[in-house]
């Protein structure tokens, strides 16, 4: 069922020592999904001393308290973890304590079903002390013994739980929704990071719209995301949105997308955050909302900071959302300033937003044709070239740092953009013109 040459070797090492060794989790939960599992998992009951014994130059011993050695086998990374039982999780996240026990034992301590699930690669032989490919085959999320206690012990799989349920277009089994709707107020001792890695992975899946249901369903929104509720009943006109509320618009612009980069996916998901703080309706009863890009922007970067992203990310996820109404402009840009926008670092990202956004409302997409033909008419050269002077040579001339080179710089630029000129004596020339 799962052939990994590598696993396989540190299966048949530990088995020869005299110890029970098989595939533990997703792997075999994915395999028998007949999904792609790029990570193999080993669960044994040899402890930790013994497979550092066993792979004395191989072995990482970083999650030893926990019963967990890391081996690196043929440019692979494996995670052996002893077959353990947990104490009290005492901060809801780690166990206070481990015993070594059973395969049957550790299964039991797992958080899903269908995540419980062993396999043994030399025998060919599935283990599933836990019903897991009954859930498989029922489509079911479902949580390994009393759900409460499972979610108590690791808050964190309250977001796992939906994420599954996303990832594999799986329901989650009621009695394991009923606990999770009851501790989601008390997912606030979550760590950040770990709650931002969950939420990725559900708004960059194929059904991101089924994620933000279920985070707003089970009240995780609420505490994790409070701003996007502001969205709901904040009224949009109907003329440019006949779907409805900025929440149905945001709703419907996430069904938009498949598997999208973390980028898209949450400059999508906040890309009109700031639509409930700027909304005026004029006396002709139009509803208004300007500036929201700008407030969004800002909202946007106190959220994923919130949430530990990366700067990287929060630069590229708040300059989409920043620049998304731009782009009804483009038509009439000129020629120096639509390049500019076509060389922007997120323009594809920004691009994307901007066709699924005018496809969750008017349905008119003129602009993205022209932009797209557009950018398929320009060459990379055209769209960017490397400047043809730098402040060096504006200093050369006699212009002094700051500002004002600053601002001839960028005239400069815009003026070969549109093919002022087009060779780096006429460069010259020019900006010896501007500096009179």
């Amino acid at each position: 069922m799962i052939r990994h040459p590598a696993a396989e070797q540190i299966v048949e090492t530990l088995a020869r020592a005299g110890h029970v060794a098989v595939y533990a989790g997703g792997c075999v939960r994915d395999a028998l999904l007949q999904r792609p599992y790029p990570d193999v998992d080993i669960a044994t009951s040899a402890t930790p001393d013994q497979v550092q014994a066993l792979f004395p130059q191989a072995s990482d011993p970083q999650g030893k308290a926990f019963g967990v050695i890391r081996i690196r086998l043929q440019e692979h990374v494996f995670e052996i973890a002893t077959f353990r039982l947990d104490g009290p999780y005492l901060d809801g996240r780690r166990p206070s304590s481990i015993t070594f026990t059973t395969a049957e034992e550790d299964a039991k301590r797992r958080d899903f079903t269908i995540n419980g699930m062993f396999f043994d690669p030399l025998r060919n032989e599935l283990l599933d002390f836990v019903q897991g490919r009954k859930d498989l085959a029922a489509k079911t999320v479902r949580a390994i013994g009393d759900p409460l206690a499972r979610f108590t012990e690791d808050r964190l799989r309250l977001f796992r739980a939906i994420r599954f349920a996303v990832q594999l277009g799986f329901d989650i089994e009621p009695a394991t929704w009923n606990s999770l709707l009851q501790l989601a107020p008390q997912s606030n001792v979550i760590s950040p990071e770990r709650v931002r890695d969950e939420l990725i992975k559900i708004f960059t899946s194929a059904d991101p719209a089924r994620g933000f249901d279920l985070l707003h369903e089970s009240g995780l929104t609420a505490v994790w995301l409070p701003e996007l509720l502001e969205m709901r009943g904040c009224a949009q006109s109907p003329e440019h949105h006949p779907e409805g509320d900025v929440w149905v618009h945001t709703r419907l612009l996430l069904t938009h997308l498949k598997h999208p980069s973390p980028v898209l996916a949450f400059s999508a998901l906040l890309h009109d955050v700031g639509k409930p703080r700027t909304s005026k309706t004029e006396p002709n009863g139009r509803i208004r909302f300007f500036g929201h890009e700008g407030v969004g922007a800002r909202m946007a970067e106190e959220i994923l900071r919130r949430l530990r992203f990366s700067n990287d990310d929060i630069h590229a996820i708040t300059a989409c959302i920043a620049n998304h109404m731009a782009f009804k402009d483009a038509p009439q840009m000129r020629v120096s300033t639509l390049k500019r926008l076509l060389a922007r670092p997120t323009f594809s990202e920004e691009l994307e937003l901007h066709r699924i956004d005018c496809s969750s409302s008017h349905g008119q997409l003129d602009i993205h044709a022209f932009l797209t033909a557009k950018l398929s008419e320009l060459s990379q050269e055209e769209i960017k070239p490397k400047p043809l002077l730098t402040g060096h040579d504006l200093q050369q001339l006699g212009a002094q740092p700051g500002p004002e080179m600053g601002r001839i710089l960028h005239q400069l630029m815009d003026e070969q953009l549109e093919g002022k000129f087009t060779d780096r004596a006429a460069a010259l020339a020019r900006a010896r013109e501007i500096m009179r």
